[in-house]
Parts: C-alpha cells; structure tokens; sequence
C-alpha cells in the first residue's frame, strides 16, 4: 500500500505558540461578580485542588501584551467544563467551563483572536473523561440497568469511584478513580469524540492538541480523526502528545507534529549542562539529566533532523517545558542564562516555537505540578526578570524577521565541548547561529563550504547577541565569531550581508 502523501499545515511553519493553562493566566475583573466566592487568592500559593479564577476574558484583555511579544498562535489547557483546576477531568466537551466566562466568554476572545489574525488550538482529552461526565454518572447511578454501560469497560457493580483504598472498578487512566477511559472500540463512542472534533473546528478553532493519544489502542481511530477534522480544515493543526521518537505518528496518516520533548531534552541538557536538578527531571517521560556537551548535542539534533520527512519536522511544537514538567528556570536552578540559551536553539530550529505563559519573565515552577502551574503575576512587575523579557521579544522578533530561520534548511557547521554552530538557508539567504556554554568566551570557527554559500563583498551581519558582547569576522573559509561566556550570537550571510 502507498505510503500517505505528508502534507502539513503552511501557517505553523511561521507561528509562535503561547502556551495558556486557563485558570492561572489572566482574570478578568469583568467576571468576577458571576464566579462563587471560594476562590484562592490570585497571588497566594498554589495548591493541588484550589481554583484561582482565571478565565477567557482575561486572557483577551492581555492579547495586547502577547502580541507585543510576538506570540501569532495560542495553546490553550482543556477549557471544557470539568471538576478541576487543570480541566482534564471534562464533564461536557460541548460546554465551555463557567469559571473560565463560559462560551459567552470564549466566543468574545475567539473573535478578537481572528480580528488580531492570531490562531487557537485547543487541548483534545478523548481517551478519558471523568466521574462527572454524564453517561458515566448514569453507570455510577444505575448500575448494570444504564444504557451507557458498554462506553466504559466496567469491572463491577456498583462500580467503585471514591474509595481509594482499592482500585477502581473500571478502566481507567493510570489507575485514577477520577478518570474513566472510553470504551473507543464502541462505534458510539468513537462517533461522539470525532464529533467533538468536527464541532469546535467548525466554530473557528484552528486545530487540536491530542492527550495521551497512544492511550486510544482502537485501529484507525486518529487516521479517522484526521481524515474528518481535515476535511472541515485542511490547514488544522493536529499534535500529538508524544514524548519520545514519534515515526509512527508522523507519517502522514495521523497528526502533523508532536510536542517535541525529544529536541527539549537536548536542549536543556546541553544548555543547563550540570545545573539540571535532577529530582525535577527524573520522573517524567524526558532525561535533560545529567548535562551533556557540544558534541552530544550535535549528534542528538542530527538524529532528530533524521527522523521525520522535512513537512513534518517544520510542523513540531518545540518547547523548553509545560504544565507537565517543572519549569526550565528552576530545573537549571534559578540560572537565566540556561533559559536564554536555550531559548536561542528554541527559536532558531526548524518547527514551531512555544511557550509556556510566564517563562518569558522569569516565573519560576518546580514540582509536584501545581508549582510549574502557579499565576502570572500581573500586579507585581518588580517580580518580572525585563532582562529575560526583552531576550524572548529579540529572539521572537529575529525569528519572525528572518524566513531562514522559519523555514530555511538545516545545516550543522561546528560542535565541540562548549560550542556549538549551524546555519539556516532559504532561497540565497544564510543565518549562521552559535552558543557558547562555557563560563569563559570562546571562539568558534564557522566553516561555510558545505552551504554553498559564500559571505559576499559586503561584511555579515551581527542580528543578535545574547549574555553579553559578539563580534564576526570573515576568514578563508567561513566566519570567526567570538562569543561571550554563555551566550551566542545570530548573523546574517548572503542578501542579508547586504540588508
């Protein structure tokens, strides 16, 4: 049988994502007389199950500030309703949670997102739903007599959803009483989740993120998946959340990217180098821990760059960490250079780049997750690293200036300890990128024979500097850049020689 033609979304090959986990980000002052009154204070500590109130509208009040930022695309945490601050506990894929402003709230910023041109992904959880949702509340309330009992794999009756003490008596995910897992092998089942995908794309989302979606064993389910949302949306964003090497989901027939952890691990590992603490790695689906150098992060990047057909390597969600991981200022115990580091190879590398609302000021997050989950702190600025913040707009801004590096070629120009150099090319333009670990500044050698191409009679441009002064000069068969101690630089060959 012919292998799938890959064909992926032209849109997420430009975009910068926001990652938004609702109930922490924003709250507007507009909704607070509609939500009960037990809710966390904003600027307290977070805590497991506390609900702190933010909602839709806030974030539409705070698109300004994102979009100065340079963000073009929103990732948005589940917003259905739900009995949890998370929302992966959905009652009703068809109902937008009240806390968040409800689908009053999500129509009103949705509009405003299509009128700023920014795009919204939304977070698809279809292998489990919740003790709340409505056909698995009639099998908790009637037993064996419910009409729903065969979209769950029930063991006993009455099935235990609250004693902890002893396993559930059903399937569900990972073992937890809360999250009944659909019976997907039920053609029922399955018409109602494709429906839910068909329903939002409609209503003017611009693609989903799947949970989990290794977790769905039933044949075709996804390749369905995609061959229904994509008839809607040809240019719907379908990703996967896939921890590790993914050749089986990116094939063609399924989704057109996963969250890339696989380059986040490298990134970490070479940037952080020995500061990566590593009780905030070692139990997730990752190994960032221990550091490694130059050359093991070439070898890693040219492995992954091997993976996938190039379609499919443009169309990655690359991050640094998520709601799921501790975050990267506090795995690299508090040293912005790592972030800023790491952040450069982010925003330099073929795919999409995103990120996680707050690293851009310095919000700090370890674990348990409800700490990498912790609010933005709008009305405390002196908490806010302006440093930080202004590298992520350059670095954002660079990106969004430069096709190279959008969706220019790979090529790798130098690794060894400390160091690392490669270049982006597009059509007779080259941007050549280089970081420097090392507490001391080095020099690199960038030789350019293998680009084809050639510095030009005017001087290469410096674009960027991170962690302090760069300097380029041409040589015989490349560039010298001298690089300050942790840090890099960005330059412009070709046509951009002459910009």
């Amino acid at each position: 049988m012919a292998e799938p033609e890959i064909t992926t979304p032209d849109w997420v090959k430009d975009a910068v994502f926001y990652q938004i986990f609702p109930d922490r980000f924003a709250r507007s002052p507009s909704l607070d007389a509609e939500k009960p009154g037990h809710l966390e204070p904003w600027d307290a500590d977070p805590t497991p199950y506390g609900y702190k109130g933010g909602d839709l509208l806030g974030v539409a009040e705070k698109l300004d500030y994102l979009q100065d930022l340079g963000i073009t695309a929103l990732y948005f945490n589940p917003i259905f309703q739900s009995a949890s601050n998370h929302r992966y506990h959905t009652h009703d894929y068809y109902r937008v949670d009240p806390l968040l402003g409800g689908d009053a709230a999500f129509e009103a910023m949705l509009a405003e997102c299509k009128r700023r041109g920014l795009r919204v992904v939304l977070d698809g959880v279809f292998n489990h739903a919740s003790r709340g949702f409505f056909q698995f509340n009639d099998v908790l309330e009637n037993g064996a007599s419910s009409p729903w009992l065969d979209w769950w794999t029930i063991r006993e009756h009455p099935a235990n959803a609250y004693d902890h003490g002893r396993p559930p008596g059903y399937a569900a995910w990972v073992g937890l009483h809360a999250l009944p897992e659909f019976n997907t092998d039920n053609p029922q089942v399955r018409e109602y989740l494709m429906r839910v995908g068909e329903y939002w794309l409609r209503n003017g989302i611009d693609g989903w993120r799947l949970d989990v979606p290794f977790e769905i064993a039933t044949p075709g389910f996804w390749e369905e998946f995609r061959r229904r949302t994509k008839a809607i949306d040809p240019e719907a964003y379908l990703v996967g959340e896939v921890w590790g090497e993914s050749q089986e989901w990116l094939g063609g027939g399924r989704f057109d990217g996963v969250m890339n952890y696989v380059f986040t691990e490298a990134a970490i590992a070479f940037a952080a180098g020995d500061r990566v603490r590593r009780a905030l790695v070692e139990d997730r689906s990752y190994a960032p821990w221990p550091g490694i150098d130059g050359t093991a992060y070439a070898a890693k990047i040219d492995h992954l760059l091997g993976l996938y057909p190039w379609p499919v390597q443009q169309t990655q969600l690359n991050l640094l960490d998520s709601h799921d991981t501790a975050r990267l200022l506090t795995i690299a115990g508090g040293d912005a250079a790592s972030v800023r580091l790491a952040a450069l190879l982010m925003f330099t590398f073929p795919g999409a780049p995103c990120v996680y609302y707050g690293d851009e000021i310095g919000l700090p997050g370890a674990l348990p997750d409800h700490w990498t989950r912790r609010t933005f702190p709008w009305d405390h600025p002196e908490r806010w690293d302006r440093d930080l913040h202004a590298a992520y707009k350059a670095m954002i801004a660079l990106r969004r200036a430069e096709p190279a590096l959008r969706r220019g070629a790979y090529h790798r120009l130098h690794a060894d300890r400390d160091t690392y150099a490669f270049a982006r090319s597009l059509d007779g333009d080259a941007v050549v990128v280089a970081v420097n670990v090392a507490t001391e500044p080095r020099t690199v050698e960038a030789r350019l024979a293998d680009l084809g191409q050639t510095v030009g009679s005017g001087e290469p441009s410096l674009l960027h500097a991170s962690g302090g002064e760069a300097t380029v000069s041409v040589t015989e068969h490349g560039l010298r850049l001298a690089l300050p101690a942790r840090g890099g630089a960005v330059v412009a060959l070709g046509r951009g020689a002459a910009r």
